[in-house]
Parts: C-alpha cells; structure tokens; sequence
C-alpha cells in the first residue's frame, strides 16, 4: 500500500489501507465493518450452555452477545481519561459563584 495513498487519500481509501495493513500483519479481523481483534475467552460447560440458550433464543451468535457484555462492562468499569483542562479554573474559593457579578463589575473597561 502506498503511503501516500494513506495520507492524501478519501476517507474510503484510508479504510482500505488500514484494513489492508491490519491484514498483512495477521493481528486484525474485519467483522461488519469494524477492525477488530482476536480473543479466545475460556468459559465452563454451564455458562457456554447459557450463553448458546439466550443467543438462539435472541437470534443472535454467542459471540456477539459476549461483544456486547464486554462493550457494557468497559463502559461502566473503564476509566475515562479526564480532560486536562478540567479545574484549571479552580479558584479554591467557595464564594466565587455568589460574587461574580461583584468580581466582574467593570471587566472589559480601561483603567
């Protein structure tokens, strides 16, 4: 794949090249149109049972069902990196909301 393709190219291009290069290294799947990664997951006799159950009973395959529990757990589990700028204006006084019409009485005015 030519890397100028990959820079220059139209956003369809750019999938191409990425599930091509994804590909070529034998760590991806492409499922629907998604890029995904392999895993094996070990389940017991009991819970595999279930899981084939309510998948034949939604129509669905096993997998998908274990796509969306992991999918679920992440959001709720997973950490969600907080933006820097988070508290940068934290003035550690507790009256600041009270005051502000006081604190910015003749902002934008020459001195």
């Amino acid at each position: 794949m030519d890397d100028e393709r990959v820079k220059g190219g139209r956003p369809t291009e750019l999938v191409d090249a990425l599930r091509s290069k994804a590909l070529d290294r034998g760590q991806f799947t492409i499922y629907g149109n998604h890029i995904t990664t392999k895993t094996t997951v070990y389940l017991d006799s009991t819970e595999y049972r279930r899981l084939k159950a309510i998948a034949r009973a939604q129509g669905r395959p096993p997998a998908a069902l274990v796509r969306d529990a992991v999918a679920e757990y992440t959001r709720r589990h997973g950490r969600r990196k907080l933006p820097r700028s988070l508290g940068a204006g934290h003035s550690g006084r507790g009256d600041l909301s009270e005051r502000a019409e006081e604190l910015l009485r003749g902002m934008g005015r020459p001195r």
